[in-house]
């Protein structure tokens, strides 16, 4: 399986907002030495910290920028809703853990974000109500299509989610989902909805 080709611009945006979002400030005091390490790091409630390779990949494929909406699904410490915020994107966390989402905000204050992350509802992916988005990060694998999250997608938007180990992108045109593998695998917490 190839790799979807991403501009180096779209690279550089990337790894400039990146460098912005301190992933040490994002982490529980007892792990932030591992910052700089690039594998996953566990930040409580069975939840991780995504290694820096496979959220830049990801951030790449997404390629949101300002004027966009965009949701962060799984947004667990806030790393990469802040992350999305410094790419100039209005930006939305959920997350389904009462205690990680009172951490991830408490994280993008001290971050000086504009960004939040809302208790996500159970039962219900992403935040229906509030759609269409124009990009929507999952953090989460899911095992399967997340229909729910494809239909809060607006015209020509696009998802970024691993599916069953695939880092998947989802585009909308014209109200049909075309779906693109991007090449490896991934290993990524369940996803609960």
């Amino acid at each position: 399986m190839r790799e979807i080709p991403v501009a180096d611009a779209v690279r550089e945006r990337v790894r400039t907002a990146m460098r912005a979002a301190d992933r040490a400030a994002f982490l529980p005091a007892s792990v932030r030495h591992l910052a700089p390490v690039d594998r996953p790091i566990g930040i409580g409630w069975e939840a991780t910290n995504s290694q820096p390779s496979t959220v830049a990949r990801m951030l790449e494929l997404l390629d949101a920028g300002p004027g966009q909406r965009v949701l962060d699904v799984g947004a667990g410490s806030g790393w990469t809703t802040a992350i999305l915020a410094e790419l100039g994107a209005e930006t939305v966390g959920v997350e389904l853990v009462p205690a990680l989402v009172e951490f991830a905000n408490a994280n993008l204050a001290a971050h000086g974000s504009p960004a939040r992350v809302r208790q996500a509802t159970p039962r219900i992916l992403g935040l229906p109500d509030e759609g269409p988005w124009d990009r929507i990060l999952v953090s989460a694998d899911f095992g399967r299509m997340p229909d729910a999250l494809v239909a809060q997608l607006a015209d020509g938007g696009r998802m970024v989610a691993p599916i069953a180990g695939a880092m998947t992108v989802v585009d909308l045109i014209v109200g049909e989902p075309r779906v693109r593998a991007d090449g490896g695998r991934y290993a990524f917490v369940p996803l609960i909805g």
